[in-house]
């Protein structure tokens, strides 16, 4: 199984980026593929482009959305791992997904309509504020619908799962951090363990 972990968050020493390292780690530990793709040290210019829009006779990719798809065009799984901001992914997460994502490689209605069904989605995301707010005031529950499952619907891909880690401020302890770690790496074997392993 191979899998593309997509980071958003702008900071090499961010407490998503110990999480890429960590989901990194996990999936390579049950002796499958990863490709890393941190979009902001790979400089991912975000910004849908006028000639970019889909028209009646289709819609021709740029040259850096065409490479990007070549490399994750046989992974059998996504994970995009983000911070909140304002209750959202980062710009340059949704300007990915509004790119790469486009006509001709996630969706094609003269083609059937989604072309991803062949993989999976699986979010791991942080926020400052606690996870019981960010699930008692229906943040959650609102990101889902208009990204995990907007994706799913439009693109075919299968949500296995939406981690969400709440709390994580410049004062967290080391301990709770580690715990946080030790979640996402339970999530993942859960998701991509083998079957007898699996919860």
């Amino acid at each position: 199984m191979k899998h593309a972990i997509i980071l958003a968050h702008p900071k090499p020493d961010s407490f998503c980026a110990s999480i890429a390292r960590t989901a990194r780690e996990t999936l390579l530990a049950l002796g499958q593929e990863v490709a890393p793709r941190d979009l902001y040290a790979m400089g991912f210019d975000p910004c849908l482009k006028a000639d970019e829009i889909p028209t009646p006779d289709g819609v021709q990719a740029r040259p850096d959305v065409l490479a990007e798809r070549d490399v994750i065009k046989d992974v059998d799984s996504l994970i995009f791992v983000y911070p909140f901001w304002f209750n959202a992914p980062p710009a340059i997460l949704k300007g990915y997904v509004d790119r790469v994502f486009s006509m001709g490689f996630g969706y094609d209605p003269r083609r059937g309509g989604p072309l991803l069904e062949d993989k999976t989605l699986v979010s791991i995301s942080t926020s400052g504020a606690p996870e019981h707010w960010v699930k008692d005031t229906g943040a959650m529950e609102a990101l889902m619908t208009l990204f995990d499952r907007h994706l799913s619907g439009v693109c075919g891909l299968r949500v296995l799962d939406h981690v969400h880690l709440g709390g994580v401020v410049s004062s967290i302890t080391q301990e709770a951090a580690d715990d946080m770690l030790g979640v996402v790496s339970e999530r993942l074997r859960g998701a991509f363990g083998p079957e007898d392993a699996r919860v």
